[in-house]
């Protein structure tokens, strides 16, 4: 080692070499130093870029990834991690830096942080079997239900919940179309935090009438899009009420909140207590008819809709679209962020699905995303649990294996039909002369339409808590009262 260091210094101070050539002898030194240093007391340790060249090369493939992910990462016992297979070097290699790679096809790999919410389905399919074995009848899975539901609140920091504040929601004024009318709705869940949304009802309510709470996902423009509004206005024009929703830190949210700040882990704990809020002030509209309280969303409000249903048993008909999925357990931290699935010694989205049961209940899959495999094990393991009740057909599974991941016209009608059965609506006042559902007569409002505080966050309350930061601080004392 000495005489490398001295042989670089007698370079730079005597000999008066050009810039250029010295960069050259540095990297020569630098090389012969890493190769000196190539022993147990160094741990064998190699920077993370060279060691993918040599994956690259000794097993003849590519691997993408960005300067960011490897700059500065270095691995230990480097040589000592080459098997004789790229798949198993790489893991071996990748592992310990949380990193994992994504076979985009044969020979060709992309680099990526580990995904703790993304498994191979084979080994989501043999936990969530393991999981089977903690029951085998209605008496013990209500046993191992009673295990889940108070934990589920517990790791949502929801036990108990806070106290709800006294105010009003605020409402703007009722805007009135075919066959349906609409207001948005702001309700505060904490001093000074709102969770918004918009209430569509049917034009002339008559008695009793069906509640669908609608969480959308983490599409573009939210409950804004059209395809939601479509949904929403549909189901009032069929005879029942949505509540299309915003989640946490998406839509007006932002007036008070980042867009990271969705990707925050209490964000699922906010997110869930607006549902709980908005349950609230629906069961208590006096046209609800509280044994007709469903939930459906789409993506990130698919696994919302799962939570809720398994969380508050006012809830009497769930349908998680694109969403639900032993392999996968939410890529948002709005999902997955909060230790929700080691309760009760672990469990998985699909164990919490069947917590709906005996409540009907519509898992939507397709074929593009983590649902593409329902059908095969998934479902039937919902089948099994519903039979426990004797109700198996009360869970249906519409699989669409051409489609994306997204709420389109498919999957929309296969939620009609499903409400229409069990929720009793009205489906010829949507249908066309053929007997097809029609959309046309629905407005799609423009974006400003649907917001309760002004075209510019104008009417926003004064007490208003602004940051994440103060949010933290309000929660927690709060919830330590």
């Amino acid at each position: 080692m000495n005489y490398w260091n001295k042989l670089l210094h007698l370079a730079q101070s005597r000999l008066r070499i050009s810039g250029f050539w010295l960069g050259i002898l540095s990297l020569f030194l630098s090389n012969n130093l890493i190769a000196q240093t190539q022993n147990t007391d160094n741990q064998y340790r190699k920077p993370l870029l060279q060691v993918l060249k040599d994956v690259e090369t000794r097993f003849n493939v590519k691997i993408k990834y960005a300067d960011p992910q490897v700059k500065d990462k270095w691995v230990n016992y480097a040589d000592w991690r080459f098997r004789g297979n790229v798949d198993e070097t790489l893991a071996n290699i990748l592992t310990p830096l949380d990193m994992k790679v994504n076979k985009e096809k044969p020979g060709l790999y992309k680099l990526k942080e580990y995904e703790y919410y993304r498994w191979e389905v084979q080994d989501g399919w043999n936990y969530l079997d393991s999981l089977a074995t903690k029951y085998t009848d209605q008496a013990s899975w209500e046993k191992r239900k009673a295990q889940i539901r108070p934990e589920l609140y517990k790791a949502l920091l929801l036990d108990p919940l806070p106290a709800q504040p006294n105010s009003k929601p605020i409402i703007t004024p009722k805007r009135v179309m075919d066959g349906y009318t609409v207001e948005n709705i702001a309700i505060e869940i904490l001093p000074g935090v709102w969770i918004n949304g918009s209430l569509y009802k049917p034009l002339n309510v008559k008695g009793k009438v069906p509640v669908i709470l609608s969480p959308d996902g983490h599409w573009e423009k939210q409950r804004y899009r059209a395809d939601c509004q479509i949904r929403c206005a549909t189901i009032a024009r069929m005879g029942a009420m949505a509540f299309s929703y915003d989640l946490f830190a998406w839509g007006e949210s932002q007036l008070q909140f980042k867009y990271e700040d969705h990707r925050r882990s209490l964000a699922q704990t906010i997110q869930t207590l607006g549902g709980i809020r908005i349950l609230d002030y629906v069961s208590a509209l006096k046209e609800t008819d509280k044994n007709r309280i469903g939930i459906s969303g789409g993506s990130g409000g698919g696994s919302h809709t799962v939570l809720m249903a398994a969380m508050d048993n006012r809830i009497k008909l769930s349908a998680p679209v694109v969403a639900m999925s032993s392999y996968f357990y939410g890529g948002c931290p709005c999902e997955s962020g909060m230790p929700i699935h080691q309760c009760a010694g672990g469990t998985d989205n699909v164990e919490l699905a069947a917590m709906a049961a005996p409540h009907p209940q519509l898992i939507v899959s397709d074929g593009s995303d983590w649902t593409a495999h329902t059908p095969q094990h998934d479902f039937p393991y919902l089948q099994k649990m519903y039979g426990y009740y004797g109700v198996k057909d009360k869970v249906e599974n519409v699989h669409l294996p051409e489609e994306k991941h997204d709420f389109g016209i498919n999957k929309r009608i296969a939620l009609y039909d499903f409400l229409i059965k069990y929720f009793k609506l009205n489906g010829n006042a949507v249908n066309d002369k053929s007997g097809r559902y029609d959309e046309s007569k629905v407005t799609i409002e423009k974006e400003n339409a649907l917001y309760v505080f002004g075209d510019k966050g104008e009417k926003l309350p004064k007490n208003a808590v602004m940051g994440f930061e103060n949010l933290e601080k309000l929660f927690y004392s709060t919830t330590s009262k």
